[in-house]
């Protein structure tokens, strides 16, 4: 594949299906990018779909600093090359909960190794860190991931402090316990108590 030139054609995709208030409106609310076109997900998805999925073009995809490529990137990265130290690597470089939210739903949760990244993310002192460890968990468990008594623990532990981190922790930590409460009842009373007594 001639990675130089399917993003040229990607980027001609995103300029003819711009969206200049949708952009305004992600500027205004401070979701700042070098470039940003606005372009919708379903769109991109559309898009996405007439790329086959491979490594190299999300890698180049992800580098460049523009919102739609990012988003493409994590719809385009195969899991069976994406390995850990390149996740951390994306993480690294997210630039805003937009990002986080997307990249987990379309690549991170479905990793062989997401349980793993995500308790190692929750206790991480890095908050865009946290915030993807405690999405990834909350999809993680929406889809039925029961954690052992120790990991399960761990999580409890960490959520309670994240609840008076930053706001957008905050909402992937309350995300993560809520999600977590229906898995039976002792997590549900669980969850319920740490939000109880943060207040939330």
């Amino acid at each position: 594949m001639d990675i130089p030139a399917t993003i040229r054609k990607i980027k001609t995709e995103l300029r003819l299906a711009m969206n200049g208030v949708a952009s305004a409106y992600m500027r205004e609310n401070g979701m700042n990018y070098k470039l940003n076109f606005g372009v919708e997900l379903p769109r991109l998805r559309a898009i996405a779909a007439e790329f086959p999925a491979d490594h190299d073009l999300a890698q180049a995809l992800w580098k460049e600093d523009i919102r739609e490529c990012k988003l493409l990137a994590a719809m385009l990265q195969p899991t069976g090359t994406f390995y850990p130290e390149i996740a951390d690597i994306w993480v690294e470089s997210m630039p805003n909960a937009e990002i986080a939210q997307h990249t987990v739903q379309n690549l991170f949760c479905r990793l062989p190794y997401a349980s793993q990244k995500a308790y190692e993310w929750i206790a991480s002192e890095d908050e865009m860190f946290q915030q993807c460890g405690y999405l990834i968990l909350a999809r993680l468990f929406m889809q039925g991931l029961r954690p052992n008594e120790r990991s399960a623990d761990e999580f409890l532990d960490q959520a309670r402090t994240a609840l008076h981190a930053s706001l957008p922790v905050r909402r992937a930590a309350v995300s993560a316990l809520q999600k977590y409460q229906t898995l039976d009842e002792t997590a549900r009373e669980a969850g319920e108590k740490i939000l109880r007594e943060t207040g939330i």
